[in-house]
């Protein structure tokens, strides 16, 4: 059977059930428990170590009334790495490459900064819909404006992950059956090949750990706009 660039892209079923419950659930599984000893391993050491620094660098410039979504913007970055890293390895499925699953953690979270604006701050909120300074004919049209740009940012969170994630894989299964293709006809090209499908998966490794960032980074930024 001829399998189309983007039956990767599939949820995958075993016995009529869904597996992407199972790879939802594999990344804590993963991650060391913290232990009571006085000294720690190496592995758990680097998770403290880049746990502490992603906090730093995400709650620094927020407001302290902010610190308290810091354990769940961890978690959410840590699962996202994880499962966008794990969907990288041969015969995986990467539920992040879903639109649906991305909006489902885009939608909430966004929901929950309006909110809270709105509950704090509903002044403060609902000027941001209306510039200061605008001429009054331009008033009713700002409005529309600005209300449609509040709500396309959950929708701007998801397709910019799951486009970045989509797109790096379709780049490697190219990069990677052009490689088996010259590899009887051009030996010495499909070897350049080759490289650049292994620069290609560094990148492509790297672009993971961005977009969870990415993606954390900009809820923070609706967070503090609205503290």
């Amino acid at each position: 059977m001829t399998l189309g660039l983007f039956d990767q892209f599939m949820s995958p079923v075993f016995l009529g059930l869904p597996l992407i419950a199972l790879a939802l659930a594999l990344p804590w599984v993963l991650y060391p428990l913290p232990t009571s000893r006085w000294l720690s391993n190496r592995l758990l050491t680097l998770q403290g170590c880049f746990i502490n620094r992603f906090t730093q660098q995400i709650f620094q410039p927020l407001d302290p009334k902010g610190h308290k979504w810091a354990a769940l913007f961890t978690a959410l970055m840590l699962f996202l790495v994880t499962l966008n890293t794990l969907g990288l390895l041969p015969y995986t499925f990467t539920p992040t490459t879903q639109l649906s699953l991305n909006m489902a953690f885009a939608v909430p979270l966004w929901l929950a900064t309006v909110l809270i604006g709105m509950r704090y701050q509903p002044t403060h909120a609902l000027g941001h819909l209306l510039p200061e300074g605008t001429p009054t004919p331009l008033i009713p049209l700002l409005i529309i404006i600005e209300t449609a740009s509040l709500f396309i940012r959950p929708l701007a969170l998801g397709v910019r992950l799951t486009a970045n994630l989509t797109a790096g894989h379709l780049l490697i299964q190219l990069t990677s059956t052009a490689v088996f293709t010259l590899m009887s006809l051009m030996p010495a090209l499909a070897l350049l090949t080759s490289i650049l499908l292994l620069l290609l998966t560094l990148l492509e490794v790297a672009v993971a750990v961005i977009q969870a960032y990415v993606f954390v980074l900009l809820l923070s930024l609706y967070l503090q706009e609205n503290l």
